[in-house]
């Protein structure tokens, strides 16, 4: 009988006792908040549940989770599927595989403030480069900072820009790892590039694009950074995202009881979609 070497626990431990460190003390203060209510000097009355059933009820709290869904949603449909296109007409060895893979990395090397400033100067209606050339050369009346549809589209646009490049390279190492016996004896059936697709690359490329998918729903999902300093919500509360929404009644209002209830629903329903996304991905491998 073969045993198992658990000598790795002992390089683990150290780490997950930290990150449980990090992470449940913060959580604990959360809770707190969240069946508590302050009016400062560490004066706190209990609550229960009720900053919970406020939230709940709230066609505010509505709104942002909708408009938080549809954006992530969107960045789903559209990342994946380009990701994969990209990944596919990569060269697979040559001089240019460094430069593509250096190429596709520098995006998400940018840091997220820095990329919503780039993209709010670069969008800027009458100074900035894009909204200069869509305005006054196509003609086409682009207004981020007055126009919800222009607002969406602009992030939606930056997101695509910044975070593609994670997709393209987890399904890119994909497709690398394929071994030539495939292609050889897809080639010798004469099978179309369409078949090659659908029953080689795509198969085994299942693994990394589930690792892609839950990557860029959980990332989209809590995204915070980039929008805000694009349009800071606005115009109005068209792109107030969720997790926008939850920093305005924490940090504007001052509201920490409905504020840390909120965020503890907002990491139910993340944990929630998440272990949802990784069932369904997996269930065929389960199966089999």
């Amino acid at each position: 009988m073969k045993t198992q070497n658990q000598r790795a626990w002992f390089f683990v431990t150290p780490v997950l006792i930290l990150v449980a460190f990090n992470a449940l003390i913060p959580m604990m203060t959360v809770v707190n908040y969240s069946v508590q209510e302050t009016f400062g000097d560490n004066l706190f009355f209990w609550q229960g549940l009720d900053w919970f059933e406020q939230v709940l009820r709230s066609e505010r709290f509505h709104n942002a989770l909708g408009r938080q869904f549809l954006f992530t949603f969107l960045i789903l449909i559209i990342e994946v599927p380009l990701g994969v296109a990209i990944a596919l007409s990569m060269p697979k060895k040559g001089f240019w595989v460094p430069f593509c893979l250096v190429t596709m990395a520098l995006p998400m090397l940018i840091p997220w403030n820095v990329v919503g400033a780039m993209w709010n100067i670069f969008t800027l209606p009458d100074i900035g480069l894009l909204g200069y050339f869509l305005n006054h050369t196509l003609g086409i009346s682009y207004d981020m900072t007055q126009n919800p549809i222009a607002a969406w589209v602009t992030i939606i646009v930056m997101d695509v820009w910044h975070w593609t490049s994670l997709v393209v390279l987890l399904a890119y190492a994909g497709l690398v790892s394929i071994p030539n016996a495939y292609y050889q004896a897809a080639e010798i059936d004469g099978a179309s590039r369409w078949a090659v697709f659908r029953f080689i690359q795509l198969p085994k490329m299942k693994t990394v694009l589930t690792i892609a998918v839950l990557l860029r729903f959980m990332d989209s999902f809590n995204i915070y950074t980039e929008p805000f300093v694009l349009t800071g919500g606005g115009p109005g509360n068209s792109t107030t995202l969720l997790s926008i929404d939850l920093v305005k009644i924490a940090l504007g209002q001052f509201d920490l009881g409905p504020a840390a209830a909120m965020s503890l629903i907002y990491f139910a329903i993340t944990l929630f979609a998440s272990w949802l996304f990784y069932t369904l991905m997996t269930m065929n491998d389960n199966k089999s």
